[in-house]
């Protein structure tokens, strides 16, 4: 019996956390760990050679938030570093969890501007969770920052320092390190959010304390880890004195994303999620897939959120060995169990959230965000839901930033949102 055949007779009871008691340390069995040294692909498909920085020791400290590495993160657009007399900018590896509490390694950088906080609380932190990035370990927030001018959010990032916040911002499981990037998988994306903000806190030569107030920002895959972070909060990271959270676009249910884009003009991303899930499952998706879909996924392994042309209006039924589109596996096991655990929304938020998305959006359905408002209102939690008509998914990031500034102020200044739950139907 194969490792991989082993691995997928686990998943039915990884899904119902009864692995989670007995799950190994980072060192046994690396190839289905995302994070941790000799971490293979889910494809095994081999990854280029990644930058010294990015490979993780062979032992994982087990405390989330560990610093274990550290080096100045010149920026692309700035590679004599002047920016460097404003805004401090370090890259960082830092230990984190995996969604069976096995600890790895993820990267990121933390931005502090220089000149100091006048406001009345410490200076607040922006934990920021990146909109799809792609797969490839060179999609990496932290590498495109320094490499080339296709970190598209650099913009909204600016907009967070420019008010003075420090920001930290996570390159999540597996993207930049060895291993299949675990993308839309909520407990990781959740757990790197909030252990980089934990990482941020503790960095050496921080003026950032233990009571430094603490905000959660994304927005598509973003706004999912943004949302995921927002609801562990309160039991993974009870300490971080989170403020509030604005998620945007958020992919809270996986069937009704998955279900829009098989055949659109952003089909790769749903090849994303089916290699990104299988990775954080153990799920041997190669079994279900034909040649050509072996073929694509092997591509897409390597591929960046700008290639998604490559797989534009691809029909998923042509990748599979029934003849079935992929998205018809979802109701039956294992993969019915992997998207029921993904599914954001079944979890109260413990401080308040802004969710923000358009009503044109094409990926992600307007009617999965507003869904998400009603779930957490049914629990009590604090929700306002901003509806806008920023043209297609695209479009929708803009006031999705916007709308932040705003939040953000009024909850490091302690002042109460007033709830909206009332508004969302």
């Amino acid at each position: 019996m194969t490792s991989r055949t082993i691995r997928r007779a686990l998943v039915p009871l990884a899904a119902l956390g009864l692995l989670a008691a007995v799950a190994a340390p980072a060192s046994a069995g690396p190839d289905s760990v995302p994070g941790t040294a000799g971490a293979t692909t889910v494809t095994d498909t081999p990854e280029p050679p990644r930058p010294a920085f990015y490979e993780p020791p062979a032992s994982i400290p087990a405390t989330p938030g560990a610093i274990l590495r550290t080096e100045p993160a010149t920026q692309f657009i700035d590679p004599l570093g002047l920016s460097d007399l404003n805004v401090s900018a370090t890259r960082v590896m830092y230990a984190s969890k995996d969604r069976l509490a096995r600890p790895i390694a993820v990267t990121g950088t933390i931005f502090e501007p220089r000149k100091p906080w006048l406001g009345l609380s410490s200076r607040p932190l922006i934990s920021y969770a990146v909109g799809t990035m792609g797969l490839g370990d060179r999609c990496a927030p932290s590498r495109q920052l320094a490499e080339s001018l296709t970190m598209y959010e650099h913009y909204f990032l600016q907009g967070l320092l420019a008010r003075g916040y420090a920001v930290a911002l996570t390159d999540y499981q597996g993207l930049g390190t060895p291993g299949t990037h675990t993308y839309v998988n909520r407990v990781a994306q959740g757990q790197a959010v909030l252990d980089m903000a934990r990482a941020a806190l503790t960095r050496p030569g921080t003026t950032l304390r233990s009571t430094t107030p603490v905000g959660f920002y994304g927005y598509s895959q973003g706004g999912g880890a943004a949302a995921s972070a927002a609801e562990l909060a309160g039991t993974y990271a009870p300490e971080l004195k989170v403020r509030g959270t604005v998620a945007g676009a958020v992919p809270a249910d996986l069937v009704k994303v998955a279900a829009n884009l098989d055949k659109s003009l952003y089909a790769e991303f749903l090849n994303y999620a089916l290699l990104g899930l299988s990775a954080g499952h153990g799920v041997d998706v190669t079994s279900y897939l034909n040649d050509r879909g072996r073929a694509v996924a092997q591509r897409t392994e390597g591929s960046c959120v700008f290639d998604l042309a490559q797989s534009a209006f691809q029909d998923s039924a042509t990748l599979t060995r029934d003849g079935r589109p992929l998205t018809a596996y979802l109701a039956e096991e294992p993969f019915a169990s992997v998207v029921a655990e993904n599914r954001i929304g079944n979890r109260k938020p413990s401080a308040p959230v802004l969710l923000s998305h358009s009503l044109l959006d094409d990926v992600i359905p307007y009617a999965v965000g507003r869904q998400l408002g009603k779930d957490w209102c049914a629990r009590g939690a604090n929700v306002r839901l901003s509806s806008n008509v920023g043209p297609t998914h695209l479009g929708g990031a803009l006031p999705s930033s916007a709308e932040s500034y705003a939040f953000f102020e009024a909850r490091f200044a302690a002042l109460p949102q007033a709830n909206g739950c009332w508004a969302i139907r």
